[in-house]
């Protein structure tokens, strides 16, 4: 079982020679009514450009989001993204490992759609290896979504993954935590060691195999039963962290 966490910083140390994975949505930035609300604030894109600087590259993005779109949102800097849940890797030299969108997909999305329509603050979210129907704006329609989404997983064989106010289908298992151990297989990332950082549920794989590999997870957020070694209480004091952490390391 997990272990339960309360309020336990990380060590500034833990960035020595780190290979830093960072989830993006509550961890690096504020979440938002809905993904495309998000603000990329000045401390986080400098957070980033100091990872890349002092870790000589070792800094990756595993997000829900696609690749494209984390990508979108921190324009000019050469990040290695694990994007859609890490069902796709896009390496900062250009290198990319992308499955094949299944017709599933398209069922699940008329369907969600449909759904939407019949609702009042429900947004469905294309993917391009999945779909997701967020309800942060309609929680009483929780239960309907979690209903309809497995329904659908049933019917199409995609995958349900859960995470805060969404539910979403994807095209395979493949977790976080996969894509970790895939970016920490070849350069640069395997000439440090893994360093996960993640707020929600889905993170959980990655702050696992962080740990398989040596590593830590730091945990972003209220505490709760977690695979996580240690926790920072919001996206403010993460960025902080990270901030004095990584002008320390040499």
């Amino acid at each position: 079982m997990p272990d339960f966490i309360t309020n336990f910083e990380p060590p500034p140390q833990l960035l020595q020679r780190a290979s830093l994975f960072l989830d993006v949505d509550g961890t690096l930035l504020e979440l938002a009514s809905s993904p495309h609300a998000v603000i990329v604030s000045a401390d986080a894109i400098h957070v980033l450009r100091l990872a890349q600087e002092r870790l000589e590259g070792r800094v990756a993005l595993i997000s829900g989001r696609s690749a494209k779109d984390v990508a979108a949102l921190f324009p000019g800097l050469p990040l290695n993204i694990g994007g859609s849940h890490g069902l796709e890797q896009r390496w900062a030299d250009g290198r990319s490992n992308q499955p094949v969108r299944p017709d599933a997909v398209d069922h699940a999305l008329a369907a969600l759609r449909a759904f939407s329509a019949q609702h009042t603050g429900l947004l469905v979210e294309d993917k391009p290896y999945g779909t997701a129907l967020h309800y942060r704006t309609a929680p009483h329609l929780t239960d309907e979504s979690h209903v309809l989404a497995s329904r659908l997983a049933t019917e199409t064989g995609l995958v349900l993954q859960a995470g805060k106010m969404v539910v979403e289908l994807k095209a395979s298992a493949t977790n976080k935590g996969d894509a970790l151990a895939a970016f920490m297989e070849g350069p640069p990332m395997r000439s440090g060691t893994p360093v996960f950082l993640g707020d929600d549920d889905n993170d959980e794989p990655g702050f696992a195999m962080a740990k398989k590999l040596g590593g830590a997870g730091v945990l972003v957020g209220e505490a709760r039963d977690t695979q996580a070694d240690w926790r920072l209480p919001n996206v403010s004091a993460t960025l902080a962290w990270l901030r004095a952490g990584l002008e320390a390391t040499t």
